[in-house]
């Protein structure tokens, strides 16, 4: 099976563990296509690393519009694609975008069978030239692959016809992420973000939350962002600067052992107009880490944790309290939903996990009628 993939995600060196573990299949011949650089919105440049690159070929394309999420494109796509003549065309784009439009043309004329990945859990309906890409794109793609159930929920009311599957992007390294080899000392009980500091993540109410739970009960806050300076102060009012600790972003190889130092993770997130959770990876770092999540209901979030940590109404400040709480008073009950979230990210969150998952798509891809 020789399959292509075009994926901008891929600079992360991280990120590229699963082509390897794709690649580690029998019979599969993997060409991964990505830029030299991705210009994150809001972050900066992301060169790429090359980290993960054993087995598969790792083909830099020249990239025009670069850091614009639905306009950019890979001038070089359609050579490439003549070269390879794949036999799966793995797009690594929404369906709206112009990088997907222009990709899917090149699989369909050299007779490819082709999907795209959706994250779009907000339903828009997208003005031209969007709404043709996406007509175009729907109309073409023998399969899709959605993020999150509300994205295929959208993807299946904007009127595509075919098989949809839910599958997160990438998973973790259960080698990286692990438990710490020892127990943390009950008190003082820990409790952790790593995230955006931006209002949609709900930060604040984590820090309302604080000042609601007993004295020995501490909060780390890992990032960055354009609310840090509302945060700063809502936690000088509230008297908990001897509670907080508060520390920039953290490169990519020092999150799990952060969270290693952690009695339990929090994903506060709350739903604007524009916004909801798509997926929330640290929930999955912070499982296979044996740190249990307590997350808000917003998007994605109740159905990455599962049945492997606790669940509160998004915005409900005393509801987030009772669960942190309820983990600090229940050390059993922590212990149990650190076991489930192990496993539970070693069935379905390990990057070989989902190479294995994503292959089992592009078989049913290649079964299919024209």
């Amino acid at each position: 099976m020789k399959i292509l993939m075009l994926s901008k995600a891929m600079v992360v060196g991280t990120y590229q563990r699963k082509a390897e573990e794709l690649a580690a299949i029998p019979g599969v011949e993997l060409t991964v296509a990505v830029p030299p650089v991705w210009q994150e919105p809001g972050v900066g440049a992301l060169p790429l690393e090359r980290r993960h690159t054993q087995g598969y070929r790792l083909a830099v394309l020249p990239i025009w519009l670069n850091g614009h999420f639905h306009l950019h494109f890979y001038p070089g796509i359609g050579k490439l694609v003549e070269l390879i003549k794949p036999d799966i065309f793995h797009i690594d784009e929404e369906s709206f975008n112009f990088a997907t439009f222009q990709a899917m043309q090149y699989g369909v004329q050299h007779r490819a069978r082709c999907c795209f990945f959706n994250w779009a859990n907000i339903d828009r309906r997208y003005p031209p030239p969007f709404s043709t890409f996406e007509r175009y794109n729907l109309r073409h793609a023998t399969a899709a692959i959605a993020g999150n159930h509300e994205a295929a929920a959208i993807i299946r009311r904007h009127g595509y016809a075919g098989p949809i599957h839910v599958l997160p992007q990438f998973g973790v390294d259960p080698e990286l992420f692990r438990p710490a080899d020892a127990p943390l000392p009950e008190r003082p009980f820990r409790i952790g973000y790593l995230g955006r500091m931006v209002r949609s993540k709900g930060v604040l109410d984590l820090i309302a939350a604080l000042s609601e739970l007993p004295a020995d009960a501490h909060l780390t806050l890992i990032g960055d962002g354009e609310l840090v300076p509302q945060i700063e102060a809502q936690i000088a009012e509230r008297g908990l600067h001897g509670r907080v600790t508060r520390l920039p972003r953290v490169p990519s190889g020092q999150v799990a052992e952060e969270l290693r130092r952690l009695h339990v993770l929090v994903l506060p997130s709350r739903t604007t107009p524009r916004w909801k959770e798509q997926f929330g990876r640290v929930l999955i770092e912070a499982m296979a880490s044996g740190v249990p999540p307590i997350g808000s209901d917003s998007g994605e979030i109740p159905h990455v944790i599962g049945d492997a940590g606790l669940i509160f109404p998004e915005g409900d400040v005393a509801a987030l309290a009772a669960q942190v709480r309820r983990l600090m008073e229940q050390p059993a009950l922590r212990v149990a939903l650190a076991q489930r979230g192990r496993q539970r990210v070693l069935e379905h969150y390990t990057q070989r996990a989902l190479a294995r998952r994503y292959y089992a798509v592009y078989e049913e891809m290649l079964a299919a009628p024209r």
